[in-house]
C-alpha cells in the first residue's frame, strides 16, 4: 500500500496549517481520499498541522508520473475517420487509446436499421449516447451473433466522439480486458491498470460472457464495475444471453449487471431483413432488384451478418464477371450459403443432445471436470460443433466454458482418433450426427 499509494505523492507546499500534497491522476486521488486522508490528517494534527491534508492532481507532478510508465499518447480527433481507428479514448482519457479497441466507422445510429425486433435496444443505446447524466447503470444489450449488439455500441461511442469531446470513453471486449488483467499481474503493474479502467467515463465492454468462469477476472471486473458506477460513470457492457442466464458468472456480478436497463435483440423478422438490404443497397450504389431482396430476406434468416454477406456477395459478383442482378444468378452465387441455411445447428443445441445421450448435465459441458464420463462427451460435442457450425475454434472454446481453441482442436484430433479404433464409439458420434442434421 505504502508503494502504491503513499510513495507517488508529492508535497507542494503549505497554507498555515494545512498540507497541500500533489497526486499524478484522479483516481489516487480519489482513492487516498477515502482510504487515508483521514489517517493522514491525524498524522500531521500530531505534528501541530490542524489545518488537515489537501490532496491535489498537480499537473507537473502528474506529467512526470506519466512519463514514468510511458503510455500512449492519447490523441484528439475532430471528426471521424474514413475508417476503423484505433483511437477510443475520447478526450483526456487516460491513454484509452492504447488500451481500448477499434472502432468501425460503418458502425452508427445513422446507419443502423430499426425494426420491432430492436426497437427497445436502439432507443436505450440512443439515450445513453445523448444524455447529460447516466440514465441507467449499466446499459445490458444481450442478443444472438450478428444482431447488432456491436454496432450500437459503436454508435454510443461515435455519437459521444462529436458531441462530447471531453468524455473519456473506453471499448473493448471482455477477452481483452482479460489480456490486459493478466498482463498487469505478470508485470506486477495492477495499478496502472486500475487507474486505466477506472478514470475514464464511459466503459464499454463487448461479449462480457466470455469471462465466464475466469474468477479473478470476474473480481477485477466487479471492482472495477463498483468504482465507476460509485463516481456516477456510465457502463455499457454486451452479452449472448441476459445476465441470469450466464453460466459461470458470479451471482454478486449478475446482480450487479442487472441493477441497470437490461435490453434484449430478437432474431431479425422478414421485415426488418428487407429493410437491412434495401438500406445495403443504397449505400453501395447498385440498384438491387426488389425480387432478389425479398428472396435474400425469406432465405437468410440466421443473423445480419451473413444477411449482407450475401449481398456482397451478389453485388461483387456482378460487378467483377459482369453479368446482370437476377434471382437466378443470385442463386448460382449463393449455393452454399443457401444450403447451409435449411438446416442451423447450434452450439447449444448440441451441447443438449450430446449430454442427453451420455447421461451427463449440460452444466458439465462447461465445467472443469475432467472425468472420462464428462470430458470425452464434452469432446464430441467440440468435435460436432466444428463439423456442422460455421463457428470458429476460438468461438467454440468460449461456448465451452471458455476454453482456448487448442483444446478444440485436441479434442477434434482426438475423436477422428476414436472413431477410426473404436466402432462402438464411432457408431454413436454418426448417429448424433444425423439426429442433429434432422
Amino acid at each position: 500500500s505504502y508503494q502504491s499509494w503513499i510513495k507517488p505523492m508529492r508535497l507542494i507546499g503549505q497554507n498555515g496549517s494545512a498540507v497541500r500534497t500533489g497526486v499524478p491522476t484522479r483516481f489516487m486521488r480519489e482513492w487516498i481520499q477515502a482510504h487515508y486522508q483521514d489517517r493522514l490528517s491525524e498524522l500531521l494534527d500530531g505534528r501541530g498541522l490542524t489545518g488537515g491534508l489537501d490532496v491535489v492532481i498537480h499537473q507537473e507532478h502528474a506529467a512526470s508520473g506519466r512519463a514514468e510508465t510511458k503510455p500512449a499518447e492519447v490523441r484528439k480527433e475532430d471528426a471521424a475517420p474514413a475508417g476503423p481507428v484505433n483511437g477510443t479514448g475520447i478526450g483526456n482519457g487516460p491513454h484509452a487509446d492504447d488500451i481500448g479497441a477499434p472502432l468501425d466507422q460503418r458502425y452508427t445510429f445513422d446507419r443502423f436499421v430499426v425494426g420491432k425486433p430492436n426497437e427497445f435496444a436502439y432507443a436505450a443505446a440512443r439515450r445513453v449516447a445523448e444524455a447529460e447524466v447516466v440514465p441507467f447503470n449499466p446499459l445490458f444489450l444481450y442478443g444472438g451473433v450478428g444482431l447488432g449488439k456491436t454496432h450500437l455500441m459503436h454508435a454510443i461511442a461515435w455519437h459521444l466522439r462529436k458531441t462530447r469531446p471531453d468524455r473519456s470513453v473506453i471499448y473493448l471486449s471482455a477477452e481483452k480486458f482479460m489480456y490486459r488483467f493478466v498482463r498487469a499481474l505478470r508485470e506486477h503493474n495492477t495499478v496502472d491498470f486500475k487507474e486505466q479502467f477506472r478514470s475514464v467515463d464511459v466503459l464499454m465492454v463487448d461479449d462480457v460472457q466470455f469471462i465466464s468462469g475466469k474468477e479473478s477476472t470476474q473480481e477485477e471486473f466487479f471492482h472495477t464495475f463498483n468504482a465507476l458506477v460509485d463516481q456516477g460513470r456510465q457502463i455499457v457492457i454486451s452479452a449472448d444471453k441476459s445476465p441470469n442466464d450466464l453460466e459461470g458468472m458470479e451471482e454478486r456480478l449478475i446482480s450487479r449487471l442487472n441493477c441497470g436497463l437490461v435490453a434484449d435483440i430478437h432474431a431479425t423478422t422478414y421485415e426488418l431483413r428487407l429493410g437491412i438490404l434495401q438500406a445495403k443497397g443504397e449505400q453501395m450504389g447498385v440498384e438491387v432488384p426488389l425480387k432478389v431482396m425479398e428472396f435474400l430476406a425469406h432465405k437468410i434468416t440466421s443473423n445480419v451478418r451473413e444477411l449482407e454477406g450475401a449481398l456482397n456477395r451478389v453485388v461483387a459478383h456482378h460487378q467483377l464477371v459482369g453479368r446482370d442482378i437476377t434471382l437466378e444468378t443470385s442463386q448460382d452465387v449463393l449455393h452454399d450459403l443457401l444450403k447451409a441455411s435449411e438446416r442451423r445447428v447450434t452450439i447449444e443445441e448440441i451441447q443438449k443432445r450430446v449430454s442427453t445421450h451420455f447421461n451427463i448435465r449440460v452444466s458439465d459441458m462447461h465445467s472443469a471436470r475432467r472425468a472420462r464420463s464428462v470430458a470425452r462427451p464434452r469432446q464430441v460435442a467440440m468435435y460436432l460443433s466444428k463439423q456442422l457450425t460455421s463457428r470458429s475454434l476460438p468461438e467454440i472454446g468460449r461456448k465451452f466454458g471458455g476454453r482456448d481453441h487448442t483444446t478444440v482442436m485436441h479434442a477434434v484430433k482426438k475423436v477422428e482418433e476414436l472413431r477410426e479404433l473404436d466402432s462402438s464409439f464411432n457408431e454413436d458420434v454418426e448417429l448424433l450426427r444425423r439426429m442433429l442434421e434432422g
